[in-house]
């Protein structure tokens, strides 16, 4: 492989910006028991396995095998007054779930979520921060998606 990257750190303001942390973070793996809210400072956050999109081209074995790369990635969602959940069942905090996308509503960002379920913040501004947490680890799955047929 080669030298390690400089770990990731966004911060998101607007709705382009939380776009582009949204790309990032897109299916990234979150277990349901490292998320949560915390009403006292208006915040929810949570501990992702975010695939490195942004390296997914860069490394191959000797044999031409390409390598891949996961990192755990702290977010944090700042000025969150309310938060609601949907397809999610609290008695299994065990449970995980992958990121497909942040969405900005009006006074809201969605974390829409696989299987339909959804974690909805209600939110006065938008403010989100993420950072990479540790070093990466090499992995051979690359997520895929199968294309719509319309």
């Amino acid at each position: 492989m080669s030298a390690p990257q400089t770990p990731l750190k966004l911060r998101a303001v607007d709705s382009d910006d939380l776009a582009v942390v949204s790309s990032f973070l897109q299916d990234a793996v979150i277990p349901i028991q490292d998320t949560g809210f915390i009403p006292e400072e208006n915040r929810f956050v949570l501990v992702a396995n975010r695939f490195r999109w942004e390296d997914s081209d860069r490394d191959t074995t000797a044999e031409g095998t390409p390598i891949y790369e996961r990192v755990h990635c702290g977010v944090c969602f700042e000025k969150v007054t309310a938060v609601r959940q949907k397809g999610l069942d609290q008695r299994r905090r065990g449970q995980v779930a992958s990121l497909l996308s942040l969405e900005a509503g009006d006074g809201t960002i969605e974390l829409v979520l696989s299987a339909g379920a959804v974690i909805q913040l209600e939110v006065e501004e938008i403010l989100c921060h993420l950072q990479d947490l540790d070093d990466p680890w090499p992995t051979q799955w690359r997520p895929s998606h199968p294309l719509d047929e319309t």
